[in-house]
């Protein structure tokens, strides 16, 4: 779980083995957290530490859909790895008692699956949605932007009646360097605007970014991962220090 707030940040991502773990047809239970669909809206129960300084995130989330959406689609030539939204629009109630923080909006909620391991198929790729006027979710994945023998760029549209409409995707503009010096791309028909940087990592970026597509201004969460830099030995030593394991 990531919290990015004004007032109290949080970082939190514990793998836990087999034995803590638990899943059936409606709830789905990671040691002390668990996630529970109740034929409306989607529960989660948060009950977590932070590292490497131990601050605990505790509380209640309710993401309610306002359309499920039974779409995947492969990311690679083979189709062992696919990605396809859930629930690109929704509604989003946070209670949190650690820390103190209650507010709602809107959410988004999406899956990505895959049958062997990332660096099999990939070596980088740029995600980005954006909250359209009408309501409606634009995502773009240009996956493996500069290999043109291997790149897949999609560029569809779901909107709140349940279609998907695939969209003609604008010019690929550059983003600065992160500090991390992580290269980063996006479709835009305007110049593009770091508004706020969220996650700056070796191998990871996330961003909110301000540009014009489909003819609005609007803002994208932005995201790039660089595998070569997630698999290399010096990042895998590190990686502990922020996602530990238990069990």
């Amino acid at each position: 779980m990531a919290l990015y707030s004004r007032n109290a940040k949080r970082w939190s991502m514990t793998e836990r083995g087999a034995a803590h773990n638990h899943r059936d047809r409606d709830q789905f239970t990671i040691g002390p957290s668990q996630m529970r669909w109740d034929g409306t809206a989607l529960h989660l129960d948060i009950d977590e530490v932070c590292v490497p300084i131990p601050r605990r995130i505790r509380g209640h989330i309710r993401v309610e859909p306002e359309q499920l959406f039974n779409f995947s689609t492969s990311l690679d030539a083979s189709g062992r790895h696919r990605w396809g939204p859930i629930a690109p629009q929704a509604r989003i109630e946070v209670d949190l008692q650690q820390p103190g923080q209650r507010w709602s909006g809107h959410a988004y909620l999406d899956s990505n699956e895959g049958d062997e391991p990332v660096e099999r198929a990939f070596t980088e790729w740029d995600w980005s949605r954006a909250r359209l006027k009408d309501g409606s979710t634009a995502v773009l994945y240009d996956v493996e932007p500069e290999q043109a023998d291997r790149g897949r760029l999609l560029a569809l549209r779901f909107e709140r009646n349940g279609q998907v409409t695939p969209f003609e995707a604008p010019a690929q503009h550059r983003v600065p360097r992160t500090a991390w010096r992580i290269e980063r791309r996006i479709r835009s028909e305007s110049a593009v605007q770091v508004h706020e940087q969220l996650e700056d990592t070796p191998f990871y970026q996330r961003a909110a970014l301000r540009h014009r597509l489909l003819g609005e201004d609007v803002t994208s969460f932005h995201e790039t991962l660089h595998v070569p830099r997630l698999v290399s030995p010096v990042v895998q030593a590190m990686l502990p220090w922020r996602m530990p394991r238990r069990g």
